[in-house]
């Protein structure tokens, strides 16, 4: 949620955001709102003048005189309008908490211009994308692959997009959380199990609700919700708290199943793994103090690119545009591994601050050591890693002529041997 004071004395700073991220807000009925509830306060709080000053008149006046009587009737009169306009005050304010949830957060002025995924930036790009790989082919054509990434009895179970993982398949899902989980430790994350399910509350202030795109799943009648990913709940594990600054940056981590209904998702790009309902991830975050954030921002993409150079996968860093940047964040990298059977780019990462925005709506501050007042802290997260794709990647540009899959020296104390076979 951004400061109220933004949009009140610097509209065009965020019309100026709205236009970088090709997002449309009907900002001049939110100030119309916001000047309607000003007014009204004005007016009630005039009003609890006028009752406090008929009180102060009674007490002066010997009780029972016509004067005493005059000044209860008005006192009263006053004490009645003033809860008519408070009543109608809460719904103003209700209406205007409810139009701050749909103003997009602002765009950093490094974020570049453009409207389309085509319009991101190639920040870096890793390893060798042209090496030649005879043997790669899309990770669904591997023979026997439906063995170990078992779609079809998903489906028959829950339904399509959610797979079983059999043998070294779920060796190979095992592995890989242990390995970030502890990689992630090693660079100073601390590790969180958090809550699968979380209340709207939770939801609201990290901004998966209001569900503009209709991806969460939700459960009734508990009204609780299945977490998207790791963020939601452990973002929330400091709401409404005040932190000692001399404890920021915190780093957290949390390893966590996640839950995506992939609403309009169709075609050749949700094919096998690409594209799940249900999928595994580790979820890297920090709270930190507002001069660092964006130090601390490279330093979380540095620490989820370290993953990927320990897996020996090519990558790239995308930078990106104001069209593709999303309604929370103020800046965000994704991470792409290229695919060698797929011949494209797939995405295993975004890391990104968004400043105070979800600090604000979670109430998460720190007490300033200078003035001892309680200010927002800024919060940024990153996956480290998305699963699905990682393994995609890791099949196609690690199979071998014999059918089996290569794995990366770094993951073999966890995976237990040195190839995955898709035998039976």
């Amino acid at each position: 949620m951004l400061d109220p004071k933004i949009i009140r004395e610097t509209p065009d700073v965020l019309r100026a955001s709205l236009a970088k991220k090709h997002l449309e807000l009907d900002l001049d009925a939110i100030l119309a709102i916001d000047s309607s509830w000003r007014a009204g306060l004005q007016e009630v709080e005039a009003l609890r003048g006028k009752q406090k000053a008929a009180n102060t008149a009674m007490a002066a006046l010997p009780k029972g005189s016509p004067e005493f009587v005059a000044k209860v009737a008005e006192m009263k009169a006053v004490s009645a309008q003033a809860k008519e306009r408070e009543a109608q005050l809460k719904v103003i304010e209700e209406k205007f908490r409810e139009a701050m949830l749909s103003v997009p957060n602002l765009a950093h002025a490094s974020v570049p211009e453009g409207r389309t995924p085509e319009d991101n930036v190639v920040f870096s790009l890793h390893g060798a994308v042209d090496l030649a790989r005879p043997h790669a082919v899309p990770h669904w054509e591997i023979p026997g692959f439906d063995r170990l990434f078992d779609f079809a009895r998903g489906a028959k179970v829950t339904g399509a997009g959610f797979p079983f993982y059999v043998g070294d398949g779920a060796r190979l899902v095992r592995a890989l959380i242990q390995f970030f989980l502890e990689e992630n430790t090693k660079a100073g994350y601390m590790e969180i199990h958090p809550p699968f399910f979380v209340n709207g509350a939770s939801a609201t202030a990290t901004g998966a609700l209001p569900d503009k795109e209709g991806q969460m799943y939700e459960t009734t009648p508990d009204q609780l919700y299945a977490i998207p990913t790791a963020e939601v709940p452990v973002t929330n594990f400091f709401r409404d708290e005040i932190l000692d600054e001399a404890d920021l940056p915190v780093l957290r981590c949390a390893y966590s199943p996640c839950f995506r209904r992939e609403a309009g998702s169709y075609g050749k790009d949700v094919r096998g793994l690409n594209r799940l309902h249900q999928f595994d991830k580790v979820e890297m975050l920090k709270w930190v103090h507002p001069s660092t954030s964006y130090v601390e921002l490279d330093k979380l993409r540095d620490d989820a690119e370290a993953r990927l150079r320990k897996l020996e996968l090519p990558y790239r860093v995308l930078l990106m545009c104001g069209g593709d940047l999303g309604f929370t964040q103020s800046k965000k990298y994704d991470l792409e591994v290229w695919s060698a059977g797929q011949k494209r780019w797939l995405e295993v990462s975004s890391c990104s601050n968004f400043e105070s925005f979800q600090a604000r709506r979670a109430q998460i501050r720190y007490r300033s050591k200078e003035t001892g007042k309680p200010d927002f802290v800024h919060t940024l997260n990153g996956s480290g890693l998305a699963l699905p794709r990682v393994m995609s990647a890791l099949l196609e540009n690690n199979l071998q002529p014999d059918g089996r899959v290569k794995i990366p020296d770094a993951l073999v104390p966890y995976f237990g041997k040195e190839f995955l076979s898709f035998s039976a």
